[in-house]
C-alpha cells in the first residue's frame, strides 16, 4: 500500500525525510484542518482485504493525544468540492 497523488494535492509531508514515505495530501484550510490522502493497494493487498475484510492501521501519536481518523473508499466522503453555478 502506498500513498498516491491526486488532483487536489496541495502539500507533500515528509518529502525529504528518508525514514518516512512522502505523503501527498490535500490540506484543507478549515477549522478542522483536515489532511486528506489517497492510498493505492497492490493486487495482493486487495485480495487479502476481499477475503478477510480487515485493514490494520498504525498511527503515530508521539505520545500526544490521538487525532480523529476516518477511512473510506469514497473520495466524496472526505473531499467535498464547492461547485459554483
Amino acid at each position: 500500500m502506498k500513498p498516491i497523488k491526486f488532483k487536489e494535492v496541495n502539500i507533500t509531508y515528509a518529502e525529504n525525510q528518508s525514514e518516512y514515505l512522502p505523503l501527498p495530501v490535500f490540506k484543507n484550510d478549515s477549522p478542522h484542518g483536515e489532511c486528506i490522502s489517497c492510498w493505492q493497494l497492490s493486487f495482493k493487498e486487495r485480495i487479502i482485504i476481499l477475503f478477510t475484510g480487515k485493514l490494520w492501521v498504525s498511527l503515530m501519536s508521539f505520545n500526544k493525544p490521538l487525532t480523529p481518523s476516518f477511512f473510506t473508499t469514497k473520495k466524496s466522503e472526505v473531499l467535498i468540492t464547492n461547485k459554483t453555478k
